[in-house]
């Protein structure tokens, strides 16, 4: 009979507990916006704390609130709602939107009301040649006030808040896709020499403009029988600009000789041509090092540190090339050596185009 009679008890608390409160069903809603930048192609849950979404008061009066999820959990039912929501073009950048943090709060508001606050938190980035380039971060929400019995009103609020959220991205992808490098998605390389013949006390390399004695303008210095001494090397510079989602690299290559570092002892013709096959050679490995820094040798994400490396590379190459040149040449003493390199270095100079 104690047995039966603990079944009944059971049975009845059972039949008077409330019932569960049902989950929210987000909806999908109409933008005022159609992406044309970017598509969304992932949602993932960043939140440190994942609980259900909302905490919602029956009445007025409770006490303590009701936990509430999405319908089918927080990322599906977000995943849903936005590829429902948002139009999806892969041939657009792939954003991800990630949840730092999603919740509605509600407390006892004035006159039997509730009160209710959603706070909506976002980060936004995107995958670019395999790396994961963040954007930008939302942090937003909205707050309303119901009837204990509009518990209905709960969902449009969150959808608007979250509809929100998507605008603020939508809003600053359109602004920044032009002119951010963080939104570069290919590049284009314009290569220029500098056009100056000089400039103070540097020489730039110009092909109808050979060295003259009068460039050699330092004073002598101790190195054995050599008749001159010419030191020439090479540098670039530029700036990046992003233009409609293309990064130009508009550089501008120097290849020049400080005439204050430039000395002579004899001048004479011959003596000359060596000095300038100096200049010549660094000339060639400055071609050589455009051709290096091409787009499909660069990413956008380090394109920086792949043109310093190749120039890192091209300037090792330049030292090794001159070390050979006298080393053959016997520093121009060997004329047949000489003239072989002459040769080699006019016919390099016209497959570049530097010379006709």
């Amino acid at each position: 009979m104690l047995f039966l009679l603990s079944l009944w008890q059971l049975f009845s608390e059972l039949l008077l507990a409330p019932a569960p409160s049902p989950p929210l069903v987000l909806q999908p809603a109409r933008l005022p916006f159609v992406p044309r930048e970017y598509y969304v192609a992932a949602v993932a849950d960043a939140r440190a704390k994942p609980e259900p979404v909302a905490q919602l008061l029956a009445t007025a009066q409770a006490t303590a609130p009701e936990l509430v999820e999405l319908q089918g959990g927080t990322l599906p039912a977000l995943r849903g709602f936005v590829s429902r929501t948002v139009p999806r073009n892969p041939a657009l950048r792939p954003a991800t939107v990630r949840v730092q943090e999603l919740r509605v709060r509600e407390t006892a508001g004035p006159g039997g009301t509730i009160d209710g606050q959603i706070i909506v938190a976002f980060s936004f980035d995107w995958q670019r040649e395999g790396e994961t380039v963040p954007l930008t971060q939302y942090r937003g929400g909205a707050r309303y006030r119901r009837l204990p019995s509009q518990r209905a009103a709960v969902e449009p609020a969150l959808r608007q808040a979250l509809v929100g959220a998507l605008t603020y991205f939508d809003t600053w992808m359109t602004q920044q896709a032009p002119h951010n490098v963080a939104l570069a998605h290919r590049i284009q390389v314009r290569f220029l020499d500098d056009a100056r013949a000089a400039e103070g006390d540097t020489l730039f390399y110009q092909p109808q403009r050979p060295l003259v004695w009068a460039d050699f303008s330092g004073p002598r210095r101790s190195a054995g029988n050599f008749a001159a001494a010419v030191f020439p090397s090479f540098a670039y510079t530029g700036k990046p600009q992003v233009v409609n989602g293309t990064l130009h690299l508009d550089l501008t290559l120097q290849v020049f000789v400080v005439r204050s570092s430039s000395w002579t002892a004899t001048q004479t013709d011959y003596s000359l041509n060596h000095e300038q096959r100096h200049f010549d050679l660094v000339k060639l490995v400055g071609e050589r090092f455009k051709r290096k820094v091409q787009p499909d040798s660069l990413t956008v994400a380090d394109y920086n540190s792949i043109i310093q490396l190749q120039y890192l590379r091209s300037y090792w190459e330049m030292n090794r090339v001159q070390e050979q040149y006298e080393a053959e040449t016997q520093h121009g003493t060997n004329e047949a050596a000489q003239q072989r390199w002459n040769q080699r270095i006019d016919a390099e100079l016209r497959a570049f185009g530097v010379r006709s």
